[in-house]
């Protein structure tokens, strides 16, 4: 790439006791891309996450945004850099209408009381600027969304506050055809609207189908960043299972992340 990533990870350790659950990882997250983020159950995807999101602290290494090195103490601090992470659960409050979740946390208030023009005006636009037509009412109770919408709903509400950088843990597991759909249209159009985004799914087929580039996690070391449109299934799903696929990944008599190849190759 001619510009530089928005998120540069370099070096990222993290232990948790006695075990290590990441090693030396270099992963670069560029705006207006989808990177794909994938790895077995275990490879140390949710504990990287959690690094770039303030919720863990790396032991070692540096995080770079925006080409400046930058600490990441907490979720707040993520969320001013621009931050946005949708998790699996999708924190949404089923009692609650959209407006009210999209806003939970950060309420707009006009003196004493709460501001629900303004709030329901700025969920309106934000809806409409991601191009969803599936919500029939900003006042719905997510609990009468079905899970597609429900995903919507938790991604508008992540873009709503200005972010650059928005990470969707799985966001289409659990659905259907059609709401998977429309859900990885959403995730796509985010990108060409220059947002960075970064994807963890072990659907292969949403991978392919949505991501510009993709980061292979193996036992806590990334061992490729590779275009999607320079490898295979084959090759992806070898990198995951095994940390290597023909000159990619892990060097085959070698134990060391300094013997991966392209591992941090920004392409």
């Amino acid at each position: 790439m001619s510009t530089p990533p928005l998120l540069a990870l370099r070096g990222i350790d993290k232990s948790f006791g006695s075990v290590q659950v990441l090693h030396k990882v270099d992963m670069s997250v560029y705006a207006g891309q989808v990177t794909a983020l994938v790895g077995d159950n275990g490879a140390g995807k949710s504990t990287l996450v959690k690094c770039v999101a303030g919720i863990h602290s790396p032991d070692a290494g540096e995080i770079r945004f925006d080409d400046s090195a930058v600490s990441i103490a907490s979720p707040k601090d993520a969320a001013n850099l621009g931050i946005e992470v949708v998790y699996q659960d999708l924190a949404l409050c089923d009692n609650l209408d959209i407006v009210q979740n999209m806003f939970l946390g950060r309420e707009r208030r006009s003196r004493l009381v709460l501001d629900e023009s303004t709030m329901e005006q700025m969920a309106a636009k934000t809806l409409d600027g991601l191009s969803v037509r599936t919500v029939n009412s900003l006042r719905q109770h997510v609990s009468s969304l079905s899970g597609g919408q429900r995903q919507t709903v938790a991604i508008a509400k992540a873009v709503l506050w200005n972010s650059r950088l928005v990470i969707l843990d799985e966001p289409t597991a659990a659905l259907g055809v059609a709401q998977t759909a429309q859900v990885l249209e959403l995730v796509r159009r985010l990108a060409d609207k220059g947002l960075a985004v970064v994807l963890i799914s072990h659907n292969m087929n949403d991978v392919f189908a949505v991501s510009d580039r993709i980061a292979a996690l193996y036992l806590g070391h990334m061992v490729a960043e590779v275009a999607t449109a320079d490898t295979s299934h084959t090759q992806v799903v070898e990198l995951i299972t095994s940390g290597r696929s023909g000159q990619l990944g892990q060097a085959a008599d070698s134990d060391t992340a300094s013997d991966y190849g392209l591992n941090g190759t920004a392409l």
